[in-house]
């Protein structure tokens, strides 16, 4: 079974691409949603955050402040390589765990939507690392419309994350994505293509 690593940056229409693979069929397995049902009341990574800061990220419900957890790694560029180094491992467990699911039903290719795929060494556990890329520029924009963030805070949540500059130096296959959908489409679907005559 072939394991394709999915990554971008924030607002490079990951998203987007990750609906369309779904759409056509392939299994992806969603690194941000098994970090947030792992971050659920009493499972293991809400026990990580609850160990470190205490009560000041925990809600009265008990679930996890999301806000506050994000005010304090991105404003503390230290404590956010901390928390990746307790979280990741608990993530990749799980991930592997579908992926060993998704080889069991026979499936011959499968992708990982990892934004951190690079930084968090995810790419070693992939044959072949996909990049949806935007411009700087282009990102930018994206994100201070889609979020309503200053220009400050836009720039500072880019900068938290590997440039997509850094990231296009490591990737096998580009997905441009600075155009409209159309031709986003018509890019995946020349890529899907050359999976299903490899899978042949």
């Amino acid at each position: 079974m072939k394991i394709i690593g999915l990554t971008g940056g924030i607002a490079s229409g990951k998203s987007t691409v990750t609906k369309y693979l779904r759409q056509q069929g392939y299994t992806v397995v969603d690194c941000d949603k098994i970090a947030w049902e792992l971050a659920e009341p009493d499972h293991s990574i809400w026990q990580v955050y609850f160990a470190r800061y205490g009560s000041r990220v925990i809600n009265s419900d008990r679930s996890l402040n999301r806000q506050a957890v994000a005010d304090i790694v991105f404003k503390e560029k230290n404590e956010l390589s901390v928390i990746n180094s307790l979280v990741h491992p608990l993530i990749k467990e799980e991930m592997m765990a579908q992926v060993e699911e998704a080889r069991a039903r026979g499936e011959k290719q499968i992708f990982l939507d990892v934004p951190l795929l690079f930084e968090a060494n995810y790419d070693k556990l992939t044959d072949e690392k996909w990049l949806v890329y935007v411009t700087r520029d282009t990102q930018l924009r994206r994100l201070v419309a889609r979020n309503s963030y200053s220009r400050e805070e836009a720039i500072r949540r880019i900068d938290s994350q590997m440039s997509l500059e850094e990231k296009k130096k490591l990737s096998d296959v580009i997905i441009n994505n600075n155009a409209d959908r159309k031709r986003l489409r018509r890019q995946l679907d020349e890529q899907l293509e050359k999976l299903r005559l490899e899978g042949e």
